[in-house]
Formats: C-alpha cells, structure tokens, sequence
C-alpha cells in the first residue's frame, strides 16, 4: 500500500480532488472520497461536476443510488461499496487503513500537521510513504 500525503497550503481538498480523481479513473481505477463534513462532501461533489470544460467526473454520493456502479464514491464511512482500491480522506482526519486499498491519499490543512505526523511514524514499514507539498499552483514531492 502506499501512502500520499497532501499538505493543503493553498487550494482547499474540493479543488485538489479532481485531479486525484481523474488520474485515477484514467488509469481505470475507482475512487472512494471520505470526509466527515457534510457541507465538504457537497462541496467535492460540485467540483466533480465543474471538474472539466466539457464534461464531468461521474460520481455520487453513498446511498444515492447503487453505490456499485459509481466510479467515485463519496461517504463519511470508509466502506468501498464501488470496489474502490484508491482512497481520498479529505477532511484532514487520518483514519486507520487496512491493506484492501493500493492507495491512500491524505489531503490535510496545516492545522492538522501534528495527526499527519502521527499517522505517519504510526504506518508500518511494508507501507510506502509520500509526502506531497503546494508550490505556487505545483505539487512538488518533499521531504
């Protein structure tokens, strides 16, 4: 499993999941979203319809129809109903993972710095860990 890290300095997670979300549909994988927000979710889902000039990123929320079905899937419970193999927690709330996902991308505020810092020296060594930081409209892989 590997690990991403996203430090949210400049764009908020409703802005930065798009492009997570269309990489990972491009390489024909699935998408679970997680927050515990509410208000978020709604947010994430509006950027999915605005994703792209021309289209949209299908996706809906849990319970809103069958969940098997939906490419990206977001919930405020960490149940892949969709077979999703690549996680978003975007809330900034690290959640203990179990070795189901390829992929986990944590996307979190600087307020938040401390949990990610737990949650890092907290994965095991069979995990692979990114850190992923905001440089001007860049994301640059830092130490």
């Amino acid at each position: 499993m590997q690990v991403d890290f996203y430090q949210l300095t400049r764009d908020p997670a409703e802005k930065v999941l798009p492009f997570i979300a269309q990489r990972v549909l491009d390489d024909k994988g699935r998408l679970l979203i997680v927050s515990d927000d509410s208000a978020q979710l709604d947010a994430i889902s509006s950027s999915l319809w605005t994703a792209k000039a021309d289209s949209f990123l299908t996706h809906a929320k849990s319970g809103e129809g069958d969940d098997t079905l939906q490419p990206i899937l977001l919930s405020d419970q960490i149940d892949a109903h969709n077979g999703a193999r690549f996680i978003a927690f975007a809330d900034g709330n690290w959640r203990p993972v179990e070795h189901d996902f390829d992929r986990v991308f944590y996307l979190f505020p600087p307020s938040h710095t401390d949990n990610a810092r737990s949650a890092w020296r907290n994965l095991g060594e069979s995990v692979e860990r990114r850190y992923w930081k905001q440089d001007g409209g860049k994301w640059m892989q830092g130490p």
